[in-house]
């Protein structure tokens, strides 16, 4: 019974421990983000006006892009200097001799033995982007888009026809002008650099009308004798009348 007891009390007993326990993390960080954007603004759409009727489609954007950025420090530095301790440690305790042994502590702390330079990786950064960036613009309402074709379809031609109405006025105005003056007998010289205005107008007779000319009339044998014989009888008609 008494074992029993006693083993109950070492069981229930605390136990004393000694625990050390060191933390000390270290972290070091240190970077640069840039962010760069780029907005794309809604343009308007490229149409075509005709004669006062404007028909808008589908439109493409396309705009080239370059950009740089430039970072640096300041105050700029390449080099620091880091101080260099004595950290011998020769004396501060005593060995079961007497004699004089290193204790884990510098004889001289603080002491700077030199100062030795250190680059700090300080730069200036330099980058240039590019790209392109692209936009297409689509009209919803197709209807409206195919009637105001047709629309400027139809101003074209009649456009075509104002100006075949116009050159045929000129041509008459032209082909008028030039016949009164060949009427006239004023022209231009050969050689004169006008003179291809009036080079394909051709004067001729209107209808029925003859121009100037000659006939030859045949006279036969019965025709002479009669002329002959009619012009005595005149003669004598015109005797008797004489003083």
């Amino acid at each position: 019974m008494k074992r029993v007891i006693a083993t109950l009390l070492l069981l229930t007993a605390p136990a004393q421990a000694q625990v050390s326990s060191t933390a000390a993390p270290v972290a070091n960080s240190s970077g640069s983000v840039t962010n760069q954007a780029v907005m794309v603004t809604p343009s308007k759409n490229f149409g075509s006006v005709i004669n006062g009727v404007s028909c808008q489609g589908a439109t493409l954007t396309i705009n080239p892009f370059l950009s740089s950025t430039t970072g640096w420090s300041d105050p700029y530095e390449r080099y620091y200097n880091e101080p260099v301790y004595d950290t011998l440690d020769i004396t501060g305790a005593f060995d079961p001799e007497g004699n004089p042994v290193p204790d884990g502590r510098p004889d001289f702390p603080g002491r700077i033995l030199f100062k030795k330079p250190v680059r700090t990786g300080q730069k200036t950064n330099f980058s240039v982007n590019g790209g392109i960036t692209a936009q297409i613009s689509i009209p919803l309402d197709r209807s409206h888009i195919r009637t105001c074709r047709k629309a400027a379809i139809k101003q074209v031609e009649l456009m075509a026809a104002t100006l075949a109405d116009k050159r045929l006025n000129y041509e008459i105005a032209r082909l008028r002008n030039c016949a009164d003056l060949m009427k006239e007998g004023v022209m231009f010289h050969p050689k004169s650099p006008y003179s291809k205005i009036c080079a394909d107008v051709v004067l001729t007779n209107p209808p029925g009308v003859l121009p100037p000319h000659i006939h030859s009339i045949p006279t036969s044998l019965k025709t002479s004798e009669t002329s002959g014989v009619a012009k005595p009888t005149q003669q004598q008609l015109s005797s008797p009348a004489s003083p």
